[in-house]
């Protein structure tokens, strides 16, 4: 066949290609963040133990994961574990009593990268689906092959792929192969995660899921004339700076090119994030998602999609968490040297977490809360409302949870302080107009 032949044939391929709903698959860092994960909009979310998931400090144990896997069922959604550490040899029985449990408990994948661990789930384990980790480092379709000849379900891959690269790989795969990627969240300075420096400098091993973020941490920088123990040093500030600190992933603009690659899940990164963060993050990527898949349902193609597709929205809202400075890594350009966060800080001066609404009372037009910072009335806050929209509200009166008598603040001083907020807007019209107000949970303050 010409080449030109060739050519056209691609080109009518690509014309008529169906595009596929991705997954959108979210952290679950404990039973509460897994579960306002799913309820607003994740497909699926990701769990493990603090010992065997790189999370020490993830709070889930074995009755959480039970409960985690439960609710998602209920809600015909998907849980995945991770048990990605790279393990010791005194490590093995937990992992066996840990991939009995998920086998017992019929949980939708195991997440693994090392192959002792691999050959450890297929043993006993033998029905669940093994999704290679990042931490294998995944960067091409050879690779992916391998891992799909011992029985691989997924590959997700490093986050050191290009786009050019990805589609390299989505058009080499087996067709049975499924590909994730991760398009929000942090980025580990080390190659794919695989990081010795926070082992080095503080004992504390990221491949065990104990790492002390030493990337994040300020250094000073100094010359030294050889053997002569005086140090000049280059840097201009004092506490140091974060010279290995990396930007946070964000590729919202980029979702009609992901999408219509075909990668079957996109993965937001962040088990230790708040609810606030979470519910924030997933609504904002779930709206974007299931606005570019109805753009392709009706006809378009990638260009106009991407020119219909208004990312900013999105964007503004992403940015009204506690987050990093923002980079597409080397999603666009593997040159790209916007990827160094050397401010080193996660803060918002517009916006906090304002708490968690546990009970609506639309008859007398308040809501019951645990609060998670300070709120003063006339205190302007936004409810997330699961497939809704923002919804701003003006808090006219606060009233203590035990006294039940009117104040004018409220901190969080003590743990799971709660307190009545009665609005200036009437709750039973926005309900009306949002039906989904009744399942919404997570709200912020505007500072």
């Amino acid at each position: 066949m010409k080449k030109e032949e060739k050519e056209k044939n691609k080109k009518k391929e690509k014309q008529n290609k169906k595009i596929k709903r991705p997954e959108l698959l979210a952290p679950g860092g404990s039973y509460l963040k897994a579960k306002v994960a799913m309820d607003y909009g994740a497909d699926a979310v990701y769990i493990g133990t603090p010992n065997l998931s790189l999370r020490s400090r993830a709070k889930l144990d074995y009755e959480d994961m039970e409960k985690t896997i439960k609710y998602a069922k209920e809600k015909g959604k998907k849980v995945y574990a991770a048990i990605n550490i790279f393990a010791y040899d005194d490590q093995y029985d937990e992992i066996k009593k840990q991939a009995k449990f998920l086998e017992e408990k019929e949980i939708d994948g195991i997440i693994a990268a090392d192959p002792g661990v691999i050959m450890e789930i297929k043993k006993y384990a033998p029905n669940i689906p093994i999704n290679i980790s990042t931490q294998a480092n995944t960067i091409s379709f050879h690779t992916a092959k391998f891992w799909h000849d011992i029985g691989a379900k997924r590959i997700i891959t490093g986050r050191e792929m290009s786009k050019k690269e990805l589609e390299v790989l989505m058009e080499n795969k087996p067709e049975d192969l499924e590909i994730e990627i991760f398009i929000h969240g942090a980025i580990c300075f080390a190659y794919s995660g695989r990081c010795f420096l926070s082992d080095f400098l503080a004992n504390r091993s990221a491949n065990c899921g104990d790492c002390a973020q030493s990337c994040r941490w300020k250094y000073n920088i100094a010359l030294e004339e050889k053997n002569s123990g005086e140090l000049m040093y280059i840097d201009e500030e004092e506490r140091g700076i974060n010279i290995l600190s990396s930007k946070d992933m964000c590729l919202i603009k980029e979702l009609p090119d992901i999408v219509y690659m075909g990668i079957d899940s996109l993965k937001i990164e962040g088990r230790l994030k708040t609810e606030y963060y979470l519910a924030t993050i997933v609504n904002t990527y779930r709206h974007a998602l299931d606005e570019i898949y109805e753009l392709f349902e009706k006809g378009y193609d990638l260009n106009e999609v991407k020119e219909k597709y208004n990312y900013k929205k999105y964007l503004d809202e992403i940015l009204k968490t506690k987050t990093r400075n923002l980079t597409t890594f080397y999603f666009n350009d593997k040159n790209n040297k916007d990827t160094q966060d050397l401010e080193g800080v996660q803060y918002n001066p517009e916006y906090e977490f304002g708490g968690i609404i546990e009970k609506y009372n639309f008859e007398e037009n308040n809501v019951f809360v645990r609060i998670k910072n300070k709120l003063i009335k006339e205190d302007i806050i936004e409810i997330i409302v699961p497939n809704g929209n923002i919804l701003k509200l003006n808090i006219e009166k606060l009233y203590d949870e035990e006294t039940k008598e009117e104040i004018d603040e409220v901190n969080p001083g003590t743990k799971d302080k709660a307190v009545y907020i009665r609005f200036n807007e009437e709750l039973k019209k926005l309900l009306e107009e949002n039906p989904n107000l009744k399942k919404a949970y997570i709200f912020r303050r505007k500072i």
